[in-house]
């Protein structure tokens, strides 16, 4: 009998039952909250759902690690070791390459439209961004390097890609929680910013309806992705390589003959980048490693950065509107922060259950898609200033 004790709890042993934690259960229900989110809510389910799975996934723990009687190692951190399935992957993200093949597959997809033909609301792209600079000093209060608080900081640009660039040149050591943080909040927007922006409105100020823009040429949006490609290669060169990708993808969507290119930029490529991008985040948050204390002020900074940065969106609109004829609406505001096209969303669905016939999507769009430049120019300035090149 004892033989047989012994035989099962050397078994037992060689499984990672032993060593799960409580650590692990919260990351688990965590990365569950997210898989629920994405099909009950429809929070951006192509980034949620691959987060979230892998999130469980890593928190999973596997055999010991190489040796026997070694610290357990779930199955997807396996896939991320060296020579591992998605090792390759997660070094796509560490070595930049992911980040500029996702700008070229936003490119492919974005209509320039609405910034070209309202070019004011481009202010707004600007204003939305104080939320960026807000968590970098309350980052540096806390302790944080200066680099690694401009890393946290670029958060607040609400981001992805940008973020990962930013973070892998200031503090590469933080990629894992920063480009969790900015993701996860990118996703969860539809919870995060209607309050804030219902807070800093009034319902007349909502209900504010905004006239059809101008109709943009073809000319016009031909000759936008070169003119901003050879600016930002001029003046902005540490991050030129995000926005020369997303100029080249608007280029091939525009000029009418690369049909095949701009669909596989739009489509297949970048399903499978986001399908890469989604497990190496979600692989980055086992519960050893994310559950500390540097990673929760992380978080929370992510968290003040995004609702600073809608807050001072919706004040730039309502300061515009001080000395303009024609009104706009300031929900538009919120919209000045990068996620495209889900700050526009959410600026237009707060306005939509404010008065029905309030269609905001279009206007949005103007400073959601500026506010892609100004998460740049803002990565810019830090890299330059902190003296990376």
């Amino acid at each position: 009998m004892d033989q047989i004790m012994v035989f099962l709890q050397a078994l037992l042993d060689q499984t990672g039952a032993v060593h799960f934690s409580f650590g692990n259960l919260i990351m688990i229900i965590v990365g569950s909250t997210m898989i629920y989110l994405a099909i009950t809510k429809h929070y951006e389910p192509l980034l949620l759902v691959g987060i979230g799975f892998s999130c469980i996934v890593a928190n999973v723990p596997g055999p010991p690690d190489d040796v026997p009687g070694g610290q357990a190692i779930s199955a997807l951190l396996y896939v991320v070791k060296e020579g591992g399935l998605f090792h390759y992957a997660y070094e796509g993200v560490a070595k930049l390459i992911i980040p500029p093949l996702i700008f070229l597959g936003v490119g492919a997809m974005t209509d320039f439209g609405p910034m070209i033909a309202n070019p004011k609301l481009v202010i707004l792209g600007a204003g939305a961004h104080l939320g960026i600079f807000v968590a970098l000093i309350l980052a540096k209060l806390l302790g944080f390097s200066l680099a690694e608080a401009g890393a946290i900081g670029i958060i607040g640009g609400a981001d992805g890609p940008m973020a990962i660039f930013v973070t892998v040149k200031l503090a590469p050591h933080l990629l894992g929680p920063i480009s969790v943080a900015a993701y996860s909040y990118m996703a969860l927007m539809p919870m995060i910013q209607p309050p804030v922006m219902r807070l800093l409105t009034t319902k007349a100020e909502r209900q504010i309806g905004m006239a059809q823009s101008r109709k943009v040429t073809k000319q016009e949006k031909i000759a936008f992705p070169v003119i901003i490609a050879i600016i930002v290669n001029l003046f902005f060169p540490p991050v030129a390589p995000l926005i020369t990708m997303l100029m080249l993808g608007n280029l091939l969507k525009e000029v009418g003959v690369t049909d095949r290119l701009s669909k596989t930029a739009a489509g297949g490529l970048m399903n499978v980048i986001i399908i890469i991008l989604t497990v190496a985040i979600g692989s980055t948050m086992a519960a050893d490693k994310f559950l500390t204390l540097q990673t929760l002020e992380i978080v929370v900074l992510g968290l003040v950065a995004f609702i600073f940065g809608t807050g001072s969106g919706v004040v730039t609109a309502k300061v515009m509107n001080l000395f303009l004829k024609t009104k706009i609406n300031p929900l538009i505001g919120s919209a000045g922060i990068a996620s495209v096209p889900i700050a526009a969303r959410v600026s237009h669905i707060v306005a939509y259950k404010e008065n029905p016939k309030n269609l905001l999507i279009y206007h949005a769009m103007g400073p959601n898609l500026a506010g892609v430049f100004g998460t740049a120019i803002s990565g810019g300035i830090m890299l330059a200033l902190i003296g990376v090149s």
